[in-house]
This record gives C-alpha cells, sequence and structure tokens, in this order.
C-alpha cells in the first residue's frame, strides 16, 4: 500500500497581486510571493522564482544528507539555480528549463564515497523528480 503525506500551504490575498503564503509548521515565518512589474510590485518571489528556489533547494539537501550519511565532511556549500523562461508556442510564458550547479565546500578527497553520492542524490529529490 502506497504511504502519503499532506501538507497545507494557504495563500491569502493582501492587495494586488501580493499574497501572503502560510505553511503548516509551527515556527514558520510567512512567505510574502508577488508577480513583478508592471503586473504587481515585485516586493516578493513570484511562482517561477519560488519553483526554481525550491529546485535548487530539494537538489541541495539531497546532496547534504547523502554526504552526510557518507560521513563527507562539508564545511559548506552553495547553489546556483539558473531557470529560463520562454512562450510556448500560444505565447504564454513558461518555465523551459532550470540548470542547478550544486558547490559543496569539501577539504578532502572521498573517492568512490563522493562519486556515489553524485550519482544517487537526485533519486531523493521529490521536487526534482515531480517537475521533471
Amino acid at each position: 500500500m502506497a504511504e502519503e503525506k499532506e501538507m497545507i500551504t494557504t495563500l491569502e490575498l493582501l492587495k494586488g497581486f501580493e499574497f501572503k503564503v502560510k505553511f503548516d509548521l509551527e515556527n514558520v515565518s510567512d512567505l510574502l510571493m508577488d508577480e513583478p512589474a508592471p503586473v504587481g510590485k515585485g516586493l516578493g518571489p513570484n511562482a517561477s522564482r519560488v519553483l526554481s528556489a525550491a529546485v535548487g533547494n530539494c537538489l541541495s539537501a539531497s546532496l547534504l544528507f547523502c554526504l552526510t550519511k557518507a560521513r563527507i565532511s562539508v564545511e559548506g556549500l552553495k547553489t546556483t539555480v539558473a531557470t529560463t523562461l520562454a512562450r510556448n508556442e500560444e505565447g504564454y510564458w513558461r518555465v523551459k528549463g532550470i540548470r542547478v550547479k550544486i558547490f559543496p565546500n569539501i577539504k578532502e578527497e572521498f573517492g568512490a564515497q563522493m562519486k556515489r553520492c553524485v550519482e544517487l542524490f537526485e533519486r531523493y529529490c521529490t521536487v526534482t523528480q515531480s517537475v521533471r
């Protein structure tokens, strides 16, 4: 039998195109989302930027988890996410592609352990596997 979990995210329109996003988590701040000008005021990220952050965060956390399990000491990690938007055949903006580069700060070479993590970590990223 398949295991399922449900998360509840609530969005409330504040004004214009500004939305307050509430998560069903204690001690987590609300997120302000907004569309860029001229539609909104750009006071927060829009959905495309949040998707970009979600993909980058999920992959980064998955790699960090694998490296930690492999007992590889990570002193820092930086991720860049390049998200390309393009118009489709009907003229609507769509996310055409997302390219992620992850730069872990690791002092030593770990050979096989590192190679194994690089081969595996994407499989554990819920978001990437869902939007692929």
